[in-house]
């Protein structure tokens, strides 16, 4: 589908926090109101919500209620993790272009009752799952530490390639006053860093926190009467190989990009070098790894250099994460990545703008299971 007769009109956000005290509903109640005064917009206008969770989120009848809307026209939650993320936003889309909904908001929230990297309670598995449990092999950073083993042993990626992307998106995080973590770092200060299963240090992981980010859709007719510049989604693609399950893929140096990507460009006609903006989901180092390398950015084993020689950065071939990514500015399952490349696409992002930025690509998830939305400033 043709998703350039909708546009995105209107993004929020709360404060990124450890511990915030606060609820999942009024954190996304508190970011839905944020876009909507971002675009001139009010509750009253929105006939379409939606979000995604892992049943970690206050669902979006009851964040519409909040804002005051006690008749939603559409809405819609997806059990779903960080993959989801492109496919929400391309079906919020659809709900537009079709005339399901005339202006829709799609939000995603976290707060600190949910920490995927923590365990407080007893893990119980069913399906293949069983196989892996009794060995204690049960959560993302075990799985993506197997799939960061073979990709060096393939294809000689290191530690330190790892730890190159680490300190890019630390380096841009420094430049974005929202970021929780803006100290720059140091190839020594990620190697010192401590393990948390190898080859992931500290440094490797998505920074957990609590907050929440919502996006404003609408038709590109009624876009041109409001606030700010419209960002139109021009394109999206999704795959999901081996039932979503990480260990059933076949091939653990590439992830779903492999096979979404030239879907992407297909249904775009881009290729990597047009991008300007490059949000790329990054739950962990090595899935900035293996995605870059699937979206077409550089050849298998490359991306360390890559990063090095600042092809990743301003003055480079793309910027990848200007605002830090997930890694430094916070885990909001990749929901605020799509907010800064709408912030880059305005050029609205201060210190951190990418000159000139026309095209953005924006990432979601990782292994089996993701997608992807190429974003524009101009409607094509």
């Amino acid at each position: 589908m043709d998703l350039s007769g909708c546009a995105v009109v209107g993004i929020g956000r709360t404060a990124y926090t450890r511990r915030s005290g606060r609820t999942g509903l009024a954190l996304a109640a508190e970011a839905v109101r944020a876009a909507l005064d971002d675009c001139g917009l009010t509750a009253a206008d929105v006939d379409g919500i939606t979000c995604f969770s892992t049943g970690d989120s206050a669902s979006p009848l009851r964040v519409a209620h909040a804002i005051g809307i006690d008749d939603i026209g559409w809405a819609v939650g997806i059990h779903a993790g960080g993959n989801a993320v492109a496919t929400v936003i391309a079906n919020a889309a659809a709900a537009v272009i079709t005339g399901q909904a005339e202006t829709v908001v799609v939000y995603r929230v976290l707060d600190a009752s949910v920490r995927y990297g923590k365990v407080t309670a007893e893990v119980s598995v069913g399906g293949v799952e069983q196989f892996a449990g009794p060995h204690g092999y049960l959560v993302p950073p075990q799985w993506f530490a197997m799939w960061a083993r073979r990709h060096q042993h393939v294809y000689g990626s290191t530690c330190e390639d790892l730890g190159a992307i680490a300190i890019n998106g630390r380096n841009h995080a420094a430049n974005n006053p929202h970021a929780i973590a803006r100290d720059p770092i140091s190839l020594d200060d990620y190697l010192a860093g401590r393990m948390v299963v190898e080859p992931f240090r500290v440094f490797d992981c998505a920074y957990e926190v609590d907050g929440a980010v919502a996006l404003v859709l609408t038709t590109a007719e009624r876009a041109a009467d409001l606030r700010h510049p419209a960002v139109h989604p021009i394109g999206a693609a999704d795959s999901t190989g081996a039932g979503g399950m990480p260990d059933l893929w076949d091939d653990q140096t590439a992830m779903y990009s492999r096979d979404a990507a030239p879907r992407l460009w297909a249904r775009t006609g881009l290729s990597p070098a047009d991008i300007d903006v490059a949000c790329m989901y990054d739950c962990f180092t090595y899935t900035i790894m293996a995605t870059f390398e699937d979206y077409g950015f550089c050849g298998k084993g490359e991306v360390g250099d890559y990063f090095r020689e600042g092809r990743a950065t301003y003055g480079g071939d793309v910027v990848v994460n200007p605002h830090g990514g997930l890694l430094s500015e916070g885990y909001l399952h990749g929901l605020n990545h799509h907010y800064e490349a709408v912030l880059q696409l305005r050029g609205q992002a201060g210190a951190r703008q990418v000159p000139d930025a026309e095209l953005a690509l924006v990432t979601a998830g990782a292994g089996p299971y993701g997608g992807a939305i190429v974003y524009s400033s101009r409607r094509p």
